[in-house]
């Protein structure tokens, strides 16, 4: 067993060297005709620029520094409720889709003892073995799907056939992952900036594993202060407590209302995202909008849509870089705003969430999560009898144990921590066209993750509703790309071997 109980490990890799100096350099420059080094700071403006700018809110000096991290053994629930919860950071993240858990490894609150310990870490083994039952037994599920997908009987090559049943395994761990708990450990490469940081540590309890990321904060924070104690030293708010946060003291911690839970997914008329608002005039704003940029007030609207949709007009569309935003074109597709209720895994929003410039309001797990099991269940686990029993006996368990904590006085926040994966989370999410058309454009890939693609599907289904000219070029990269530019797929190796492009979106996903 490989659970930890001394919290996370933090180690900087690169960093400014002066990062308070620097900042106090910046803003100096602002009132002066040229650009001031550090090495031109002095004791006296360190200790006056810094806190009067700082108490100002004239904050963006602080945002020059820039922190690379090396984190490991923090758990997912941390990452999901904390680290990717706003959109001011980078990150690259050990993935649970591609990396086989072999190892128990998951964070271990060290506030447990006795039998909420002794509960904590068998929920946690229990897990792992049936991830490891569930791997085994969906592994030919899947290889039946991708040899009758790929065709596999009329082809040779038994190069290829080893190809197809490494596949078959991958896409297996990536479905078993389902019954792992949002425990488990995150090992990833986490890039901030000062500004950043100072916030994170100012709110580190204001999310549903506080106490975990309280500690990750202090570490981080230590690593700098190492190599500048000047920058939290002399700057800065003291972090929150529990009680200062105002999203705690409006509720208390809880089992989740079952009946709230029922209405919101009736809302949903049986789909995974629901369009709930949107602007009524969303293509005529654009179109004037591209007039206005491009100096042509006679241009029609329909015209004007091509000139910032159309790819065989706007060839940026073709780019696998996204310069949308850097575009005075394609930033006229901001007025149209769209806002969509949604239903996810834990697992499958913890990717949803990356894309930072489409926010979502998630909610607390604490007050949301009810007493009985509150899943999704991966479509290609349901659709095996045996897959399903062991999913549901595992998921169960899960709740069980978490139940027998909450009964021991465990806090809620640290019961949450044996849940699996497939706990579902329900939130509304709000974006531009701009940034909608960059997600759609990549969760409409098949190699996107299941819940994700059937979303995005949702979502476009129901844009093209109300808004059928702004979504008439939305598609995956093979779609918009074909006719136009080769390669069609920008998946190179990893090309799912369907022709999607060619009925995009009437497109059925078998796996």
């Amino acid at each position: 067993m490989a659970l930890i109980d001394h919290g996370p490990e933090v180690q900087l890799r690169n960093w400014f060297d002066r990062p308070y100096d620097d900042a106090i350099a910046a803003a100096r420059t602002c009132y002066s005709p040229r650009v001031i080094d550090a090495d031109e700071v002095t004791d006296r403006q360190r200790r006056s620029i810094g806190p009067l700018t700082y108490q100002a809110g004239h904050h963006t000096v602080y945002q020059h520094a820039t922190f690379e991290f090396a984190l490991s053994g923090i758990s997912r629930q941390l990452v999901w409720s904390f680290l990717h919860s706003f959109p001011f950071y980078n990150t690259e993240q050990q993935s649970q889709r591609f990396v086989k858990l072999d190892e128990v490894r998951a964070h271990l609150p060290p506030e447990l003892g006795g039998e909420a310990r002794e509960t904590f870490v068998r929920s946690v083994e229990a897990s792992w073995r049936a991830y490891a039952e569930l791997s085994k037994q969906l592994e030919p599920v899947v290889l039946g799907l991708l040899s009758e997908l790929w065709r596999l009987k009329k082809r040779q090559s038994k190069a290829f056939g080893r190809s197809v049943a490494k596949e078959a395994e991958k896409k297996a761990i990536e479905t078993a992952r389902y019954v792992i708990p949002v425990a488990c450990h995150a090992a990833m490469v986490y890039t901030v900036s000062g500004l950043t940081l100072h916030r994170l540590r100012r709110t580190a309890a204001a999310c549903d594993a506080s106490r975990e990321a309280r500690t990750l904060v202090a570490r981080m924070v230590a690593e700098v202060e190492r190599i500048d104690p000047a920058f939290f030293q002399e700057i800065g708010d003291a972090p929150l407590e529990s009680t200062e946060v105002v999203e705690f003291s409006l509720s208390q911690a809880g089992l989740g209302d079952p009946a709230a839970l029922e209405a919101f997914d009736k809302s949903l008329d049986g789909r995974r995202a629901r369009l709930v608002d949107y602007g009524l005039r969303g293509p005529e704003v654009i179109a004037d909008a591209v007039r206005q940029v491009i100096g042509q007030p006679d241009l029609d609207d329909e015209s004007a849509l091509g000139c910032v949709l159309d790819p065989a007009r706007n060839r940026r569309r073709l780019e696998p870089l996204d310069v949308s935003a850097h575009s005075p074109l394609m930033r006229t597709l901001h007025h149209a705003n769209y806002t969509f209720k949604k239903k996810l895994s834990h697992s499958a929003d913890s990717q949803d969430q990356r894309h930072r410039m489409v926010p979502a309001s998630r909610p607390l797990l604490t007050r949301t999560v009810p007493g009985f099991v509150d899943v999704v269940e991966p479509e290609l686990i349901a659709s095996d009898p045996a897959c399903h029993g062991l999913f549901r006996e595992s998921v169960e368990a899960a709740w069980e144990a978490r139940g027998r904590l909450l009964d021991l006085g465990t806090p809620p926040e640290l019961a949450l921590y044996v849940l699996p994966n497939a706990l579902a989370v329900r939130f509304e999410e709000s974006g531009s066209m701009l940034h909608l058309l960059h997600k759609w454009s990549m969760r409409t890939c098949l190699n996107a993750q299941r819940e994700i693609f059937d979303a995005s599907l949702d979502e476009i289904e129901q844009v093209r509703a109300v808004h059928p000219q702004l979504v008439k070029h939305v598609g995956p990269p093979c779609s918009v790309r074909s006719g136009l530019v080769r390669p069609r797929c920008t998946e190179g190796s990893h090309f799912c071997g369907v022709p999607v492009w060619r009925s995009f979106p009437d497109i059925q996903r078998k796996i």
